[in-house]
């Protein structure tokens, strides 16, 4: 049974933790955003589970950022299951300052970081999320289409190494039946309430069976 649980990524996954509280299940060591969503949910509903929520996402990281710190922020803390959601930012760097991670070394260093895990956590589960963006704010058809391309890549990786893919673009796209994208999207990429709300029952539906 996965009993510590370990998110991972960039601002997305933050959602404005306080950095200096490392113990699990606190609220400000969680942030206010999905995970925050997700860690209460299930605390609620299976109370007697001893399970153990961390927050380790870091505003801004591109997979290159995440990569560098994996050993504190992953490796170390022993989880029995991972949810890594990162990619927006090897986007968003590259339009808007030149230093995004092209596709190529996304996928490689992606793959590298899944790699080393296996290496050193064979037993952890796995989660991976897809990255995402909605037509609005700082967001253009440019931004949109390089992102997809990074969610397959995810995808792709997820089957390669077994592990559970959660289709965040899906349920965004999905989502924009119901609402225009400001609904669900502060600025095309940053979750609003609703936002977030979304992507934690996304994340239930794809991997509360692995815990």
């Amino acid at each position: 049974m996965a009993r510590r649980i370990l998110f991972q990524g960039d601002s997305i996954t933050d959602a404005g933790r306080d950095r200096s509280v490392e113990e699990p299940n606190r609220s400000k060591g969680l942030g206010h955003g999905y995970a925050t969503r997700i860690a209460g949910r299930l605390l609620r509903r299976r109370p007697n589970e001893g399970w153990a929520f961390f927050n380790r996402g870091a505003s801004g990281d591109r997979i290159v950022d995440v990569y560098a710190r994996w050993k504190t922020d992953a490796i170390r803390l022993r989880p029995d299951l991972i949810s890594l959601l990162v990619g927006v930012n090897d986007t968003w760097h590259e339009f808007t300052r030149g230093n995004g991670v092209d596709l190529d070394r996304y996928e490689t260093v992606y793959r590298m970081l899944l790699d080393w895990t296996r290496r050193e956590l064979p037993a952890a589960k796995l989660v991976l999320c897809e990255p995402f963006v909605a037509l609005c704010g700082e967001v253009t058809s440019a931004w949109a289409d390089d992102v997809r391309r990074r969610g397959e890549i995810v995808a792709r990786l997820a089957r390669e190494s077994g592990a559970c893919f959660v289709p965040f673009q899906a349920a965004i796209n999905h989502a924009l039946e119901a609402a225009p994208a400001a609904h669900w999207l502060d600025d095309g990429v940053h979750p609003t309430p609703a936002g977030h709300e979304l992507l934690a029952d996304r994340w239930l539906d794809c991997a509360e069976a692995m815990l």
